[in-house]
């Protein structure tokens, strides 16, 4: 089917409210109350490993899998060699739109709500991977969609269903800290190369890759191996750098434990790369090797608490009441949270706490159990949603404004990186000579727009290729 055609029937369709089970549509399968019938674009990489979990749950079938690279798609389509194989999720949408129940979504970031919304429009539950989308404004349209449609969603930040990140709320609910005001995170990444200048020299196209596919709504640029695989995400047209890479992970313990909502400010800084000598990197095209970000909340629990962003190897200071030989977190990063009563420690996934000085957890007595533990794995309970119509730990109403505070950090340095612009440049444009330094944007989340520094709304939305539009 031509885009155009795609389009419009996918416009029809969401103008209709009528809830009908895919099971009754023509297609040959049994109710969702039994199996969960998905469809899933993006089988390679991240997303192959959420085929897998899939799969382990045991009452899913494949109807179809998708990857524009059949190299990075092969491992899924051995896994499950009876489902229909494509390169264009379209020709799914096309022809088995009657034949599932559900979509999982595990491509590059700036494709996310691009697949996910002409199915979530027709009612098909969802499973997006982390960060829900490439732009704010993005992540609201998948939210409000979801809400819309009354379907099942999950964003794909595997420790929000983790026993840690529940062990930790119930710390904070019960005081064990006091008030927090101040929650310091930091990552490793990017581990990727990241601050490349702009890349013009095209590449032939691997025979395995559809590269016009894989651009999706991005311009249309020539192919090149700095791109794939992995490596995109350190571009601003397809990823999200550091922060969209592990905010969702690492951010997602203290934005759900303090109740943490829209930030209401953040600024940055961030570092610079050379390629010779005063040549300077193109930021424009690529995020920056570290950053630091800091964000500010109006917690209804916690009063105001300022959220401080590390990553690319830049740490924060370190608390004196931990000692030489304890690490501050794990796996490459980690969340250390200030309160009136205490300092508590998590884990970049899951969240698990722990107290300084180390001596106070000796003789801690736990909080009582009080919030309900996930039995199964984040996509196993999506699944279990799905069949059971219950709720998830990462629905789009929630992963949605998780997401949002996460790539308001992306705006704030994009806001340190380029200038206020003359007449005659577009926002983007970059000058190695004169850039503003750390500069403090507003942001009002009701309205979803920067108040005080209006080129920054540019980058609430971003600009789709033609054809690709939302």
């Amino acid at each position: 089917m031509k885009r155009r055609s795609f389009l419009k029937k996918s416009a029809a369709a969401s103008a209709a409210f009528t809830i009908v089970p895919s099971f009754v549509l023509g297609g040959n399968h049994i109710p969702p109350s039994d199996t969960l019938y998905i469809a899933a674009v993006g089988v390679g990489g991240r997303g192959g490993g959420v085929v897998r979990e899939l799969t382990q749950h045991g009452k899913v079938k494949f109807v179809a899998l998708c990857d524009v690279d059949d190299k990075m798609g092969a491992g899924s389509y051995a896994l499950h060699p009876k489902a229909k194989q494509y390169r264009d999720f379209r020709k799914i949408y096309d022809n088995h739109l009657s034949d599932i129940d559900a979509i999982m979504v595990g491509t590059p970031d700036h494709t996310h709500a691009t697949i996910a919304l002409p199915f979530m429009r027709e009612k098909k539950h969802a499973y997006v991977e982390k960060p829900l989308t490439h732009n704010i404004y993005e992540a609201r349209l998948m939210a409000e969609t979801a809400s819309k449609q009354g379907i099942i969603t999950q964003m794909g930040n595997q420790g929000a269903s983790s026993d840690g990140i529940r062990l930790a709320q119930e710390w904070i609910n019960a005081g064990v800290i006091g008030k927090v005001h101040r929650v310091d995170c930091w990552t490793n990444r990017p581990v990727w190369p990241q601050g490349f200048k702009h890349i013009t020299q095209g590449q032939p196209i691997p025979d395995n890759l559809d590269w016009d596919l894989w651009l999706g709504p991005a311009a249309t640029r020539p192919y090149n191996e700095n791109y794939l695989p992995f490596k995109w995400r350190g571009f601003w047209d397809f990823g999200t750098g550091a922060m969209g890479d592990m905010g969702c992970h690492i951010m997602e313990t203290p934005f759900k434990t303090l109740d943490l909502g829209f930030p209401y400010e953040a600024e940055a800084s961030c570092t610079t790369i050379w390629s010779g000598d005063f040549v300077e990197a193109d930021y424009s095209e690529a995020c920056p090797p570290s950053s630091i970000v800091r964000l500010k909340f109006d917690s209804p629990t916690q009063g105001d608490v300022s959220l401080n962003w590390y990553d690319g190897g830049i740490m924060p200071d370190l608390p004196s009441e931990l000692k030489d030989n304890e690490a501050p977190g794990n796996n490459g990063g980690g969340s250390i949270f200030y309160g009136s009563d205490g300092i508590m420690i998590t884990d970049t996934y899951s969240g698990n706490p722990r107290l300084l000085p180390s001596e106070r957890m000796k003789d801690f007595k736990r909080p009582a159990e009080t919030i309900a533990r996930v039995k199964t794995s984040h996509a196993g309970e999506w699944i279990d949603a799905c069949l059971n119509n219950k709720p998830t730990s990462s629905p789009f109403s929630y992963g949605g404004p998780l997401t949002e505070a996460v790539l308001m950090g992306n705006l704030a340095i994009k806001a340190f990186q380029y200038k206020t612009l003359k007449s005659g440049k577009k926002v983007g444009d970059w000058d190695p000579y004169n850039y503003p330094g750390r500069r403090t944007i507003k942001w009002d989340g009701a309205n979803m727009r920067v108040t005080n520094y209006e080129e920054a709304n540019a980058w609430v939305k971003r600009e789709y290729r033609k054809g690709w539009e939302l």
